[in-house]
């Protein structure tokens, strides 16, 4: 026998777990299923820090970054706990840079950024982008209090459950997962690099890129406010970033770009020389600090080609909302997304995520 709920969200890396909470605050009987274990590293929402910044490319995105800021610090209200820290971040680009937001500085004089953030060795002939809201968000600690309170509000976490099918029922959808059927209202996918797999007309548009990144020790001067807050140096070879270390994080750098890779297999660890090259990295951007590893960890970022998300219900299957391809900047927006997924599972219209909308994809 089948249960009747009213929304099944399928994923629960930050995105899905976002969604379950804002449900479950609405009053929504609603259960969330992940194919692995709680705390597994198979997609792109586990670790210890992400970034957080208002400096976009591109205004369209600056509704959605208020959205991100207010929610986490909603969020930070309601469970009481630290999640958003603001360091203030700098990004390096040589030419134009069409970054932009609000209070956000261009900097061309080499003397004010190094006053702005003097640990970061802006390359020579670069300009930068100053933005001061930039900071760090407790990743770990935020997935936590995400599904801390959708379980506190009644929402059912289900781990080690995977979806195999779903297709029209009634009013709403019947799921089938691994366990078993689910009749629901709505079934919302949000299942990272897996997306192409579960979302086959998705395909074409994903790409999964195995990413790395080094953590090197805390409590260093030069890795942490007030000599360095976030920051990224945009290379032809891949965007470097860097977080600071805050709260006994340690600083930890990446390159946004990786090997194309199948997420059916976990992604290898670093080797060895991959971990030296992200020392010379962070030797040559932050002069001086101490590289030793403490942690090198690989992850899968889920690429579109012109970085934007998919998010909204599926034209040919009334009933299935999906948010998809984060591109490497999506946790930021967790809560935010959450929302917006929890507003169109009750049937409300976001006309302002039309520049992220799967119709605008033709889905």
């Amino acid at each position: 026998m089948s249960e009747r709920i009213d929304v099944v969200v399928a994923g629960l890396g930050i995105h899905g777990s976002a969604a379950v909470a804002s449900l479950a605050r609405r009053g929504r009987r609603v259960v969330g299923i992940d194919r692995f274990d709680d705390g597994h590293a198979r997609g792109s929402s586990h670790g210890r820090t992400r970034m957080i910044r208002r400096a976009y490319p591109n205004p369209v995105w600056n509704g959605l970054v208020d959205n991100a800021y207010e929610a986490w610090a909603a969020l930070e209200r309601e469970t009481g706990r630290k999640l958003v820290y603001r360091t203030g971040g700098m990004y390096a680009h040589a030419g134009d840079s069409q970054l932009q937001g609000p209070d956000c500085e261009l900097i061309d004089d080499r003397q004010r950024m190094q006053k702005r953030m003097p640990a970061f060795a802006v390359p020579e002939g670069y300009h930068a982008v100053f933005d001061p809201h930039a900071g760090i968000i407790e990743a770990e600690r935020a997935l936590i209090s995400l599904r801390e309170v959708a379980t506190k509000r009644g929402a059912e976490l289900r781990f080690g459950e995977s979806l195999l099918g779903w297709e029209p029922h009634g009013d709403g959808v019947r799921v089938r997962t691994s366990s078993g059927v689910v009749d629901a209202g709505r079934l919302v996918i949000a299942g990272g690099p897996f997306m192409g797999a579960l979302i086959p007309q998705l395909a074409p548009l994903l790409e999964v890129w195995r990413i790395l990144t080094l953590t090197v020790p805390s409590g260093q001067s030069l890795g942490g406010p007030p000599s360095l807050g976030a920051f990224s140096v945009d290379r032809p070879e891949g965007l470097v970033f860097g977080i600071p270390d805050v709260d006994g994080n340690g600083t930890k750098i990446g390159v946004d770009a990786g090997l194309v890779w199948d997420p059916e297999e976990a992604p290898d660890p670093p080797t060895a020389a991959e971990i030296e090259s992200l020392q010379a990295l962070l030797s040559e951007y932050v002069p001086g600090i101490d590289t030793t590893p403490v942690e090198a960890a690989s992850c899968l970022y889920t690429m579109t080609e012109d970085r934007r998300f998919v998010i909204g219900e599926l034209a040919d299957q009334p009933g299935v909302i999906i948010a998809s391809a984060c591109s490497g900047h999506g946790f930021k927006f967790g809560p935010a997304v959450g929302d917006a997924l929890a507003d169109l599972s009750d049937g409300v219209t976001r006309d302002d995520l039309s520049f992220v909308s799967t119709e605008r994809r033709g889905l």
